[in-house]
Parts: C-alpha cells; sequence; structure tokens
C-alpha cells in the first residue's frame, strides 16, 4: 500500500509542476505585431509616393518619333515626352524617364520600373482589364504603309498572306493579323520602315501622325499610304490598376493644360493641329 501511495504522490507533483507551464501557454496573448513597412508601402497612395520621392517615373520607348525619340544631339524629346514633363512639372515633381522597348513595356509597369507610361498607349478594352488610363490626348488613325512601286497591296485586306512588320503587343499587329497578315515581329517603327525599304516585309500598320512625321523629316523615303482604318484610336497615359489619387492628379493636369493653351501649343509643334480632337 505504502508503495502505491508513494507513486500517487509522486505522479500527483509532477502534474502540479506541469500545471503553470500549461497554463501559460493558454493565456498567451495574440500576436499584435505591427505589419511590416514592405506591406504599409504597399498601402501607400500612389500619388503621396510621387510626391514623396519628388519623381514622376515614366516608361517610354525613345524610338517612336514623333512620340517619343532622340533628337540630333541625342536629347529624349518628342510630343508624349513634353506633354508628360508638363504634367511632373504640374504636379511638383521632377520627371525620370525609362526608355523600354515596348514588348517590355507593360511587364516595366507591372514591375513598379515606373509610375506610368507615355507613350501613345491606344486604350483597348482589354488593357482596361488590368490597367488604367487617363483621360485620352491623343486620337488618331491607323494607316497601311507599303513600298512606293507596290502595286499588289491596295487595301487592308489585301494583306492576307503578306509579311508585315508590326510590335508583338500593339494593337496594330491585331489589325493586320485580322486581315491575315504574316506578322514579322519589330521593336520600332523606323525599323518596320527600314524593313519595308528594303523588301524584307510588304507592308506595315501604323500611326498616321507618325507616318505624317516620318514623310515631312523624310520626304524621298519610298513609301507610300494605301488604305486607313474607319475607326479612329484613342490614346492615353497607362498606369497600374487603382491608382485613382495618381490618375485623378494627371487628368487635373491635363484639362488645365488644354484650358490654358500649354497642350494645344505642344500639339501645334509636331502635327501643326490639335491631336486631341478627332
Amino acid at each position: 500500500m505504502r508503495k502505491h501511495s508513494l507513486s500517487i504522490v509522486l505522479v500527483a507533483l509532477v502534474l502540479i509542476l506541469l500545471l503553470p507551464a500549461c497554463t501559460t501557454k493558454q493565456k498567451a496573448p495574440p500576436n499584435t505585431q505591427a505589419p511590416s513597412s514592405g506591406a504599409a508601402n504597399q498601402q501607400k497612395d500612389s500619388l503621396a509616393a510621387v510626391k514623396s520621392s519628388g519623381v514622376f517615373r515614366i516608361g517610354t520607348e525613345g524610338t517612336y518619333p514623333p512620340f517619343t525619340y532622340h533628337d540630333e544631339s541625342g536629347k529624349l524629346t518628342g510630343f508624349d515626352v513634353e506633354i508628360a514633363e508638363e504634367i511632373a512639372k504640374r504636379l511638383g515633381v521632377k520627371p525620370d524617364f525609362v526608355e523600354t522597348k515596348w514588348d517590355g513595356m507593360l511587364a516595366g509597369l507591372d514591375a513598379k520600373r515606373f509610375d506610368a507610361v507615355f507613350n501613345e498607349v491606344s486604350i483597348r478594352e482589354d488593357r482596361k482589364v488590368k490597367y488604367d488610363f487617363s483621360d485620352p490626348y491623343i486620337v488618331s488613325k491607323a494607316v497601311l504603309i507599303v513600298s512606293k512601286d507596290n502595286n499588289d497591296i491596295k487595301k487592308l485586306s489585301d494583306l492576307k498572306g503578306k509579311k508585315a512588320g508590326q510590335s508583338l503587343t500593339s494593337n496594330l499587329k491585331d489589325i493586320a493579323e485580322a486581315n491575315g497578315a504574316q506578322i514579322v515581329q519589330v521593336d520600332s517603327f523606323n525599323q518596320a520602315i527600314d524593313l519595308l525599304v528594303s523588301k524584307r516585309i510588304d507592308a506595315t500598320i501604323n500611326d498616321n501622325l507618325s507616318y505624317l512625321d516620318l514623310k515631312k523629316k523624310r520626304p524621298d523615303l519610298p513609301i507610300k499610304v494605301v488604305d486607313e482604318t474607319k475607326n479612329v484610336s484613342q490614346s492615353a497615359a497607362l498606369f497600374r490598376k487603382d491608382e485613382k489619387e495618381l490618375v485623378k492628379a494627371v487628368n487635373d493636369a491635363l484639362r488645365a493644360m488644354k484650358k490654358d493653351g500649354t497642350y494645344l501649343k505642344i500639339s501645334k509643334k509636331y502635327f501643326n493641329e490639335d491631336v486631341s480632337k478627332p
């Protein structure tokens, strides 16, 4: 009996010793640690972040005249570049242009390499699913460009089976494909024209404003326009989704530029007309 009693006493002592530890574990307070700085930064308003940094990072090609290109001195310039510079000025920050090939532009925006894209980006329904646009500031049509001595292609439907030089992520590529063209990838409008002049492609579809600017600068180029799309295209600045404050600030700046004549001055410099109207 004493042996059993001693065992019972020892077991009881062990349980008594373990009890505080179990009680402490059960009453441990919930984790009230503040969120990491990374999580806080993700929630920070995009406009506030731009103003805090003092820099508006802008994705652009730098190879697409007259919208974004380098002049004879090597300076980045163009219609979209000047529009973006003026908007940055009105936001009270400095513009920082990040030159990127068009086919990598959306990926660069997704990766937050820049805050917006100014590059004559066409407003499309499929892009609206993932991105937001500013108010449109360019209205234009797409034209079909061929060699001057070309007699086979006279309208868009004649592209069937022909080689068209197009950027793979452009809406212009979609037009060429819809008309049966065989797509040859190019990185820029200038590259497409070079391929066309050297007869390595049969045609290219591009913006009528780009074509007019090119012919003004290089009137001897052996190319011509043979057709155009019926519908006009609207272009705007492109942003990541749900950055409402930044988009609103850019729209406010655009409206102010149109009201005080700054937009028209820039537009006439490059096109001799107001390209925000059809």
